[in-house]
This record gives C-alpha cells, structure tokens and sequence, in this order.
C-alpha cells in the first residue's frame, strides 16, 4: 500500500506526520534514531500555517504568496531539463544555470502546492526532481564546482523534503544522487579545501558546503552526517566556522564582527544568510545553533543589517592567510568595512528576524528594520538573473513570518528521541586554489558576473578567533594540518 492510500485511510495530521517519515533505513535510521520530517526549511507546521493565513487573506502571508505567484518557477507548466554532468566555472562550458532553475522550480512548485493544495504543482515538483535524479551523475569544473555542491546541494535537499511523501516521488532513488553527487564534494571541501591554506576560501565557500552535508543528512537520516556539519559549525578550521566568520564580538553595544564586511556587501549578505539557513534547518531537528555562544550569530545579523543600511559599526583590522598548501602563498590585511548600497539587498531576513524577535522575544531593532523594508522577499528569480540571484531559495516573508511566542521558545527534537545532533548546546571572483594536483599550484578562480560566493585575489582579509592569534594590519601565523591530498 503507498503512501497516499494510507494517508487517505488515516485521515488525520498524526497519520501524515507519521507517513511522512517513514524513509529508506540508513545506519542512522537503523540505529535508532528519529529525524523529523518534514524538517529541513519547513516543518509540517510551517506549512501547515502559511496555508491557512493565505487562505484567510492575512497579510504580510498574501503579498508573500503573490510573490511566489508571480515568479515563473513556479508556474507547474515547468519543463525540466536534467543533465548527466553540471559543470561550474572554467576549462569547460559551464551549464549550471540549468540546475539551478530547475532546482529552483522544483522548490517554488512544492511550495505553492502545500499553500494551495493543488496536487498540479505538487506533480511538477516531483517531476522535476525525479528528472535529475535519474540522469545527474556528476558536478565537475574548476574550484567553482564546490560552490554548485554546497549552494545546490542544500536547495535541491529543500525541494525533495517537500515532496518525500509524494508516492511518484522516487526518493531513495534521489536520497542515492544526493549521496553519491554533492554530499561527497561538500565534505571534500571541508576536509580538504581544494587544497588551499584553510582561510583561502571565503565564509561563504564553508557555509555552502557545511548546509549541504546538514540538508543531505536530514533528507537522508544520515547521522553521521549531521554531527559533522554540526561540529564543522562550532569547531571548524575554516572561515565558515562560527568563531571564524565572526571573530569579534563587541558586548557593549551587542554587535559581533562578520568578517566578510571587509569585503563587500553581497558576499556578507550572502554569508549572513546561509547562516540563518544551516541554523532554522538545525532548529528542525532540535538543535539551536542560533543561540550557540551566547547568541554569537544574533548579534552578527544585527552588525550586518545595521552596516547594510548605512549605520556606522566597528570592524577591526585583520589579516588572511592564503594560497596552496606546499605551493603558492600571500596574504591580504583589511582595515575596515566596506561600502555599501543601503538598496541591495537579498531574501535572508524574514528567516533570522522572526526567529529571534518571534520565537525568542529578543529586541533587534536592526533586524527588525531591515526585515520589513525587505518584504515581501521573493526566491530565485527576482534578484537578478545570475546566479547571484538564486544562492537563496527566498520567500521568507510567506514561509517565515510568525505571531510572536507567549514565551520564548526551544526548538523541538523529533518526537520520542534525543535531538538528532549529538553533543549539542558584486563582482567578478578570482583567487582559488588549482582544482588538479601540481609541484607548485598557481590561483585560479571562477567568474560569476554576480555576488555568488567565489573567492578572489582582491578580498580583504580574515581574523581568526579560535586558536590563532588576529594581529592588526599584521601577518596571521596559520596552523593547518599536514595534508597532502589533491582532488581527482
């Protein structure tokens, strides 16, 4: 009997709740433990509210809904065009902006189906999905192909989440294109890191890749993988680190330097935002990442609202190292924030403002601010037309807004099992390490034409707060592991 027929026999949200995560066994799975689905972006109760305020006409629901409305990805006439290989960046003609509408259109259409109900957009969706999954063998290009792992490696693990319970969706089919496509390369680069000096690679590079292996162990009740993007996020050696990517943090005035502020505004918005995305798929599944050291990435977000609208804030000179390991090196020192735009903007957030003024009752008046000149925050597709536009998968102000907690909330483990984690509390980019090994390797880099999260030769520098020592307008003596091992 299939999914649906039980779920029309049960008849209750208990039943679905329970249909929805039943799963392949994996180790994990077999091991006991409960991962809650849906449970990545959205929870069976995240949806379950943006239908019924939609429904009754409640703003800001509706203009939220008219955005997704409007967007051409999510029109369920959708074609898919799968590929057997994705490639991204240079030494071959890149196609990754197919993947990436299509991922996008797989997104945007399983969403509206559960606001709407109308199983059209459920079907394109699974469709979609189902597509790539039978032909996507391998993402492959230069350095750049780590940022196609991470950035669509999480979004494409958003999108099936919706769909799992769907009985024409093939999920251990795509659960296997996902284990064996993007979940390897993301946790390559964070072992590994193309083979560069661990702060080669910018905070974004990191937290791409640390949200896809997140993503790719709830959809695939993967344990292991868990724990790893877990601890990669207290504990990592790279940028992507929580106490890398904010090295500073100023009490006083309840502020914490994110680090790519002395790069420029985009990649910070961008860093800001897969943040609060590893975070809200982490409070999913019972873990709070948000709060993690005394709150160290509130406090970030209220840095980077306030300096993305103009408002003056402290930055303190720092120092990167960079460069290939057992070849080329430099470094970059940075002395202070960049300029920005107070009218750029991305779809991040609805996500971070409502959970810490909603969920937590905590006063951010940045956050608070720039969430509401954002909205309604529309999805890939609406920023532009690279692939800058659709590092978000967006439309928070549908998908996130909530009525405040009578008291601060925690966030919920799955039900009848410890929380899932274990041992908890604009521009043209250049700079990468070489993708193929060599004696001495020489920088290259991808050109994205937009604020994709590539790297770059001129990138202001870095200031590590764990286990090394931030020296202003100095040299940084990095620490890395020997480690000698060079991609295929």
């Amino acid at each position: 009997m299939n999914r649906r027929s039980l779920l029309k026999i049960a008849g209750t949200a208990a039943g679905a709740a329970a249909i929805g995560a039943a799963v392949p066994a994996t180790s994990a799975s077999a091991a006991g433990t409960t991962f809650a689905h849906p449970g990545l972006l959205h929870t069976r109760a995240d949806l379950d509210r943006m239908a019924a305020k939609v429904k009754a006409g409640a703003n800001p629901y509706t203009a939220g809904f008219a955005k997704l409305t409007a967007n051409r990805h999510s029109q369920s006439t959708w074609q898919p065009n799968p590929q057997a290989t994705v490639y991204r960046g240079e030494g071959h003609p890149q196609n990754y902006a197919i993947l990436y509408n299509d991922i996008h259109a797989a997104y945007q259409n399983a969403l509206r189906g559960h606001v709407t109900g109308e199983d059209a957009h459920l079907d394109t969706a699974v469709a979609i999905l189902n597509a790539w999954s039978a032909k996507l063998t391998a993402v492959e290009g230069s350095a750049d192909r780590f940022l196609a792992s991470g950035l669509y490696g999480y979004q494409f693990a958003n999108a099936a989440e919706l769909v799992r319970d769907r009985d024409d969706f093939d999920l251990a089919r795509f659960q296997k294109m996902m284990l064996e496509v993007f979940s390897p390369l993301a946790e390559d680069f964070l072992k590994n890191h193309n083979g560069a000096v661990v702060s080669n690679y910018w905070t974004n590079w990191d937290l791409a890749n640390m949200a896809c292996v997140l993503a790719v162990g709830i959809l695939c009740d993967d344990q292991a993988k868990v724990d790893t993007a877990v601890e990669y996020f207290k504990h990592g050696e790279g940028l992507g680190a929580i106490k890398n990517a904010i090295p500073v943090v100023h009490e006083d005035d309840g502020l914490a330097e994110w680090v790519e502020a002395g790069r420029d505004q985009g990649h910070a918005l961008l860093g800001i935002g897969l943040m609060g995305t590893f975070c809200e798929m982490a409070w999913n599944q019972g873990l709070d990442l948000y709060g993690y050291d005394d709150n160290r990435f509130f406090k970030a977000a209220q840095y980077v609202a306030k300096w993305s609208m103009g408002g003056d804030v402290p930055f303190t000179p720092n120092t990167r190292a960079k460069g290939a390991i057992n070849g080329w090196s430099g470094s970059e020192t940075v002395s202070e924030a960049a300029p920005v735009d107070p009218a750029h903007t991305r779809p991040i957030w609805a996500t971070i403002a409502n959970h810490y003024t909603k969920r937590r009752g905590l006063s951010a008046s940045y956050l608070t601010q720039i969430a509401a000149k954002s909205a309604p925050e529309g999805g890939g597709g609406d920023y532009g037309p690279n692939s800058g536009g659709y590092d978000q998968l967006g439309f928070g102000t549908l998908a996130f807004t909530r009525d405040r907690s009578t008291k601060p909330e925690s966030p919920a483990s799955p039900a009848g099992s410890p929380s899932p984690a274990s041992g908890s509390n604009s521009g043209s980019d250049s700079g990468a390490a070489p993708t193929s090994p060599s004696p001495s390797p020489s920088p290259q880099g991808g050109r994205d034409g937009d604020l994709a999260a590539t790297g770059s030769s001129d990138i202001p520098a870095w200031t590590a707060a764990t286990g090394l020592t931030a020296v202003a307008g100095g040299l940084l003596l990095l620490r890395r592991r020997a480690r000698a091992n060079r991609d295929a």
